[in-house]
Formats: structure tokens, sequence, C-alpha cells
């Protein structure tokens, strides 16, 4: 690929900012992450700063090792806390989803003991409009070492990278086993984690009315034995953000989802928890059905964690696909479902997207309406199109880093999956030749709906587009009436590119 590609993000376009890391590294399972975020944790000075949608205090960090957080995340905590008093543990979590661990003696238990701890601060965000959540995932140590991704310390989201059938392991704190999660966050050194501190230190003034002042930064905190995939790279950062008081609406994710569609020439590899957004669809189609489309693969869960996202999420999800398989180009379009070695499904977490290896997005945000602009969100982003970022060979590590990604859901190793690139033409092509009867990638089929379901679809309910729509659904354009409005404007757009 030359040196002269365009970058596709711009600050105040699709961006907050772009920042330098001098390391940065793609972190895939949870496993890996609580052990290398704990270890950075340990190694703290000044303070520990997470940002979170989960958090639960009864997981443990490394279920599978010996180690001061083999034991509950309550316990480290306070362990931290006893070990270096003057280090500030601040945990700043979505009031909501907080709830869940006060129906628990244990849980509650922990929680006492960090609010008697002096050094450690938690603190509830409830400062949303009503029906919206705080879903970033970030942590902050020193303002100089940052993760940034999908990942949250909480319950049932640690697994390892094999997903092993029954992993004695892969249980929540009361040993009920839960099935295969993949995950995926960005771990980033320099001026990106000064940005994201400074990210968490807004939200946490206007969940708390009060200032976090920031802290000396680290000079060297880099974990030891880690080799990062980036050295010295540009790194976007970009938000949603609904409107709330004095705070203004942001959905720079949105378009930024909407602008690499348009940019994507040959293919974009996509691992995301949701599809329903009828303006990213729209976008999709509007793409394929140009001269020479390029295409576009999905991996994602077959259906939705929890009943009420199944009812609001896989029915809207089935007509997107439907529409876009059924229209020109739609044969350049796929959904895949990872299952482990037991043919278990893998559940996706991960909001991952890599186009044409030269852009890499990590985050946080869905491909769904809450995410492009209702929920608070935070996605990371190198794009080698960035003049820092121009000829240092970026473009080679993100292939890589897509490769071991299809590896790992396609049960193969690397080497098989760049052989068979060679070989073979296209993406879509690739992974039907590699698709084997065990641990897989398996094509998620299309089904006919209920009329329940056609309802529940056609008016997003359980995922509206703005504040408003989630007290009147039934006032507001349908599914079809906005797929069609924004498929013209798009049209149009993409048209005079």
């Amino acid at each position: 690929m030359s040196n002269d590609i365009q970058p596709i993000v711009a600050v105040g376009r699709n961006c907050w900012r772009i920042e330098r890391a001098t390391e940065a590294r793609m972190i895939v399972d949870a496993a890996d992450y609580y052990r290398i975020i704990a270890e950075a944790m340990q190694r703290a000075s000044e303070r520990i700063f997470i940002v979170g949608w989960d958090f639960d205090t009864r997981i443990s960090l490394a279920p599978d090792r010996e180690g001061s957080y083999h034991a509950s995340l309550g316990h480290f905590f306070l362990d931290l806390a006893r070990e270096k008093p003057t280090r500030q543990i601040d945990v700043l979590k979505w009031n909501f989803g907080a709830l869940k661990q006060f129906l628990s003696v244990r849980a509650t238990y922990w929680l006492f003991r960090w609010w008697l701890a002096k050094p450690i601060r938690l603190k509830f965000d409830s400062s949303h409009p009503k029906g919206c959540s705080h879903h970033q995932k970030i942590v902050v140590i020193d303002e100089s070492l940052a993760a940034c991704g999908g990942i949250d310390i909480g319950l049932r989201r640690w697994d390892t990278r094999e997903h092993r059938p029954e992993d004695p392991c892969r249980t929540t704190p009361n040993g009920k086993p839960y099935d295969p999660w993949h995950d995926v966050t960005m771990l980033m050194r320099g001026p990106v984690a000064g940005a994201l501190g400074e990210l968490g230190r807004e939200r946490w003034k206007v969940a708390t009315t009060r200032d976090l002042e920031p802290v000396r930064q680290a000079e060297d905190d880099w974990p030891d034995g880690l080799e990062p995939h980036f050295r010295d790279v540009d790194v976007a950062i970009a938000r949603t953000r609904a409107e709330y008081g004095d705070v203004g609406e942001v959905r720079e994710n949105e378009a930024l989802v909407i602008d690499m569609i348009e940019k994507c020439e040959r293919f974009a590899y996509i691992e995301n928890q949701y599809f329903t957004s009828p303006k990213v669809a729209a976008a999709i189609c509007t793409r394929l059905s140009e001269d020479d489309p390029p295409e576009i693969v999905l991996v994602m869960p077959r259906t939705a964690d929890g009943w009420l996202e199944q009812i609001a999420m896989d029915g809207t999800r089935q007509k997107l696909m439907q529409t876009i398989m059924n229209s020109p180009g739609g044969e350049n379009f796929r959904i895949y479902v990872p299952v482990n070695a037991a043919g278990t499904d893998i559940y996706v977490h991960a909001k991952v997207a890599i186009i044409d290896d030269r852009f890499l997005r990590v985050g946080s945000a869905n491909l769904n309406n809450r995410s492009m602009g209702l929920d608070s969100e935070c996605d990371v982003i190198v794009d080698c199109g960035l003049p820092q970022n121009a000829g240092k060979g970026h473009e080679a590590t993100i292939t890589a880093l897509r490769r071991d990604l299809m590896a790992e859901h396609l049960g193969v190793d690397v080497d098989t999956l760049a052989k068979a690139e060679e070989e073979e033409r296209g993406l879509i092509g690739v992974i039907e030749a590699l698709r084997g009867e065990d641990k897989t990638l398996t094509r998620l089929e299309l089904e006919d709906l209920s009329g329940a379901e056609n309802f529940i679809a056609d008016h997003e309910l359980g995922d509206p587009e703005a504040t408003e729509d989630m007290f009147e659904p039934f006032a507001r354009k349908s599914l079809r009436q906005r797929w069609r409005q924004t498929r013209t404007q798009l049209r149009q757009r993409f048209s005079r590119s």
C-alpha cells in the first residue's frame, strides 16, 4: 500500500483529539488484559483511575494464577490501598449497573470496606438522560498509561483466547460456569493516556460536580516484557455523548463509522456486539451498491446477551441483514458467529474495526443507535493516513493483528491464514476455505421473523436513536422510513466522493 493514503479521522468531524502514543498494544481477551492491568496497578505511583460500565468487586483478575490479585477484586484493591496509602484509587461506575451488587451480601461487604479505606473513592455516574448509560471502559494509571476498549472489569468477562470448553476458571463468584467470551482493548502509553485521563476527569466532574486534579505523569511505566504493536504512533479518540444539562451532544463515533465505510476500498473486518443502526446499515448498503464494492465481514454473537437485548436487537439485525444481502452487492456482505471446539457459541463483546489494513479502531461503541448517540462511549483509532503514521510500517502491523483475530476464530495458525489469503480472492473466500468442524466461524443465517419480532424491530423498541424516542417510540419514523431517508442522503454523498 502506498504512503500517500489520506486519513479518515479528522478532529472536529469524527474525533475529539489526536494524540501520540509512545507505545501501544492491542490486547485480546480478558485473561491477558486482567493480568497486565493488575500488574500495572501494582506499579502505579499517584493514581489508578477506572471509568466503567460494569465493575464487580467479587471477581478475580487471575482465577488461573497464584498471586496477590488471585483473590477478589475487592481484596486486591484493599491490598493496593494498604501498600501505598498515598496512591489514590478512583472508580467511576454507571449507577444503574451498580445496583445489582447491592443485592449480593459479599459485594456489599467489599463496597463497605472500600468506603472505609481512605485511598479508595467509588462514585456512581447517574448524570445521563433517562434511559442512557455510561458505557466507556477506560483505565488510566498515573495519566501516562491507559487502556481503552470493550473489556469491563466485571462479571463473566474473563476468558482465554482458546475459549476452552468447560474451562474451570470461567465461572462466576458463586461457582456457576458461563459461556466463552471474546473481547478486545488497547493499551497505550504517552500523551494519549493523558488525554484519556482528561476525558475521565471531565466525566468525574459531570457525575460528582467535583474536580479531580491531574497527577504527575510517570516517565516509564510500560509493562516489563510486553512488546508493543506500535511505537510513536498518533492515536485518535472518538466519543459519543448524549446532551445532558450543560453537556452537549457528541456523535463522533457515528460520523467515524459512516466515514470509514465510505472510504473502504477492499474490505472491512468488524467485530461487534450489535448491528441495529439503520444509518450504519444504509452506509454499508450504499457502499456495496457502487462499482467495485469492497467486502464487509462482521463477527458477532448469534444472539444478544439477555432476553431483553435479544428482543430489542436480534430482530432488527435480521431485518437489516436481509435488506443488505438482497440488495446489489449483497453477496459481499457476511455475518459470522465464532464457536469453540465443543460447538458452543463464543459471545463477541469486542468492538473492533479494521479497514483495508490501514485503519484500526478499538473501543466501546457498538453498531447500534444507543452507541451512536445516547450512551457515553470512547474509541481509539490508529489511522495510517495521518502524517505522523505514514511510512512506518503500521499497515503491516494492522494486517498481522487482523490475521491474528481471524486465526483465533477459525482455529488455525496465522501462517495458514496468511497462505490462504495469498491463494484465495477476498476475505469471505478465505473464511469459507478455512471454516471447519472444530473451533471455527459459522454463518449467521437469514431467518423469518414473527409478527411481534417484526413490530419490535420496525419501531426499534429498546434501541432508540434519540432521548425523546424512548418515551414516544411510535411517534418517530419507522426503521424502514429512516433507512430510506438515510440511503437517499448517503447515495448523494458517496457519489460525490
